[in-house]
């Protein structure tokens, strides 16, 4: 269905139950997923975010100065970049993390016309560090890759089973969308992703498929095109 595909990965995501840190078990389930999809030929590029090492609008930075914790922030995610690669590497998928800050020695710097070229290859290659810039969140960051490198699709994988009206944890009657516009989303104000990112979704065209990460197999399904979550179009 998706020839190349963008995953937006949380930081909470890769804690699993324990919410802080990384959980090795949750890391190797992710990656297995991944390495699945990657041998149907889909090439894979994945943005990952770092709440659960550091979250630059979280409580603990809130004496600080915003961009200081930003830059903590993205920090992070370099951590939660490195520990996919090396997972997905003892699976035998090549894989190539690209950091929007420069760091050589840890990663290559992003350069969109090398991240092409590494997807060409049949390597994964894991976006670190937002877009390198304080006040834009990893959703914005997902978004922007996903336009940059020409994805068919940006997928971002929650703890719910897509897009509903309210939030389906502390709403029980909670109405799922199956399908919902960019412009729905904004008018309605649903927390779906960061605004910034929505807009650049919607002014582009892009596709998005918000579903549920916890389910094991939903990463293939979505990526076969099966019906699973939400389907967001401009």
């Amino acid at each position: 269905m998706y020839k190349r595909i963008v995953l937006k990965l949380s930081g909470e995501a890769l804690a699993g139950e324990r919410g802080l840190g990384l959980d090795a078990g949750r890391v190797a389930e992710i990656t297995g997923e991944l390495a699945e999809i990657h041998a149907l030929g889909v090439e894979v590029g994945v943005v990952v975010g770092g709440g659960n090492f550091f979250r630059g609008v979280a409580e603990q930075a809130r004496e600080m100065d915003r961009v200081s914790a930003d830059n903590m922030g993205m920090l992070s995610t370099v951590i939660n970049a490195l520990a996919l690669q090396d997972a997905l590497e003892k699976r035998g998928v090549q894989c190539r993390v690209m950091t929007a800050v420069f760091m050589n020695q840890v990663a290559e710097p992003y350069i969109r016309r090398r991240a092409v070229r590494h997807l060409e290859k049949g390597r994964v290659v894991i976006f670190a560090a937002g877009i390198g810039n304080p006040f834009f969140s990893t959703d914005t960051a997902a978004s922007l890759r996903a336009m940059e490198i020409k994805a068919d699709v940006l997928l971002k994988g929650t703890k719910v089973e897509g897009v509903f009206n309210a939030d389906p944890v502390l709403v029980k009657d909670a109405v799922k969308y199956d399908v919902i516009t960019y412009m729905e989303i904004l008018q309605q104000g649903l927390k779906v992703m960061d605004l910034t990112a929505v807009s650049l979704c919607k002014d582009n065209s892009l596709p998005m498929i918000i579903f549920n990460m916890n389910q094991p197999g939903n990463i293939r399904s979505v990526v076969l095109g099966e019906k699973v979550g939400t389907l967001v179009t401009a």
